[in-house]
């Protein structure tokens, strides 16, 4: 299903094996937090794809040559408290200059939506290209709120990263911010009647820590 020109969806096939993993409810904690780190890791490969590249002139052990190196853009990385903390050392295993902030949100039970309790961004944040993590997108309440937090601090460039998406997620985030490319492993049936994703893979907060 064709989702809008700013969802991408990723069908490789470690990413989909990995994730299907991830699903499994036999998987431990342990081994979901490495997953999950793989998993981001993969997905980073495609979220930077569009960097700007520059002409460098280096020397091999043969002799000088013409090379392309990233043009000294700036990133950012957003994980949103707490279940976007484990997506976080996946990315900058891959971009390891990249500031990284915190939103901390966490859904109402009653009316599931978000609740904000901290905020901490880098100084020049308006001056970088963020991408916001967060490995379920269900109803897309936590989500805009923080796409919210940083276009109030001037940030122009935003990009969203989660494991799994729900519609609902997808269609909540792009009413506001149509504006806010998604890059998602996956989009599932629905949400339930509690705001969790249908397939999905549970709470990732609690799998990821070990919480219930």
């Amino acid at each position: 299903m064709d989702y809008g020109k700013n969802v991408f969806v990723f069908d490789h096939p470690l990413i989909q094996h990995k994730l299907a993993l991830i699903r499994d409810e036999n998987t431990g904690a342990k081994e979901f937090r490495e997953l999950v780190e793989e998993v981001a890791m993969l997905m980073a490969y495609e979220v930077t794809r569009n960097l700007p590249l520059e002409e460098v002139q280096i020397k091999t052990p043969i002799g000088p040559a013409k090379a392309r190196m990233i043009s000294g853009k700036k990133l950012g990385i957003i994980p949103i408290l707490r279940a976007g903390l484990g997506m976080v050392n996946g990315m900058l295993k891959l971009i390891p200059a990249a500031k990284v902030g915190h939103i901390g949100l966490y859904r109402d039970p009653d009316t599931l939506t978000p609740v904000e309790y901290y905020c901490k961004l880098p100084a020049d944040v308006n001056e970088r290209e963020l991408i916001i993590l967060d490995p379920m997108l269900a109803t897309g309440g936590s989500a805009t709120m923080a796409v919210d937090f940083l276009k109030e601090k001037g940030v122009t460039s935003i990009k969203l990263m989660c494991l799994i998406a729900a519609p609902e997620g997808i269609a909540a985030v792009h009413k506001k911010h149509p504006d806010v490319e998604i890059y998602t492993a996956a989009v599932d049936e629905k949400l339930n009647s509690h705001g969790y994703i249908v397939p999905g893979l549970g709470d990732a907060g609690d799998r990821l820590f070990g919480t219930k």
